[in-house]
């Protein structure tokens, strides 16, 4: 309720607008794009208290580290070992078999370097733990920020990502020039498999 009450606040102040369609009923990886600020956690959390989704967010151990270990956890927060970012799939089907109900946040186009594509961590965990994709999105262009459709992922790569590139063409992101494409480095390779090379999931961190 405090929550939910904070984030009508913020909405009623804030230059920003919530334009979004309803909240999903089902656990969900929820897509945060374009991802070029980390401003976007500010956004994220407000549309997510707003709509009052239970959220986790996937981020490097060391932020877990020290006095911010709770808070970032209290926040939804899971922690994510480089060295074994394929656990972490496991841990996802676990918690949504125990019947937990949220929104798994991930931002695969990153905000650290020069880069070009998408990172397909995002896909191949909603295909591997079997859960529909909600396109969670900022557009400067028009102040507005929210939650786009939700669909469950076909197994066609392409197929889907051209849905998706359809979905973010106008969307600009709190810094344009930081946008990357919606484009996968390769949308030919199957998404059966969380754990194969290019599946570490990019947190929304703060």
């Amino acid at each position: 309720m405090i929550r939910s009450s904070l984030a009508r606040l913020y909405w009623l102040v804030s230059r920003w607008t919530l334009r979004t369609e309803p909240a999903p009923a089902r656990p969900t990886v929820l897509v945060g794009a374009p991802h070029t600020s980390n401003w976007d956690f500010v956004l994220m959390l407000a549309i997510a208290w707003r709509l009052r989704i239970r959220i986790r967010w996937l981020g490097k151990s060391t932020l877990f580290t020290g006095w911010r270990g709770p808070i970032m956890r209290r926040l939804g927060g899971i922690p994510v070992d480089r060295q074994d970012a394929g656990r972490v799939v496991d841990e996802v089907v676990a918690r949504v078999r125990a019947g937990e109900r949220f929104g798994l946040v991930v931002t695969p186009d990153g905000t650290r370097g020069a880069h070009d594509h998408w990172k397909s961590g995002f896909y191949r965990i909603a295909v591997a733990a079997e859960m529909p994709l909600t396109l969670g999105y900022v557009d400067r262009t028009t102040m507005t920020a929210g939650l786009g459709p939700t669909f469950s992922p076909t197994g066609d790569t392409k197929t889907d990502m051209d849905r998706i590139r359809a979905f973010y063409a106008d969307k600009s992101g709190l810094r344009p020039e930081k946008r990357v494409e919606p484009r996968l480095r390769d949308e030919t390779a199957p998404a059966s498999d969380a754990r194969s090379a290019g599946a570490r999931p990019g947190g929304m961190t703060a």
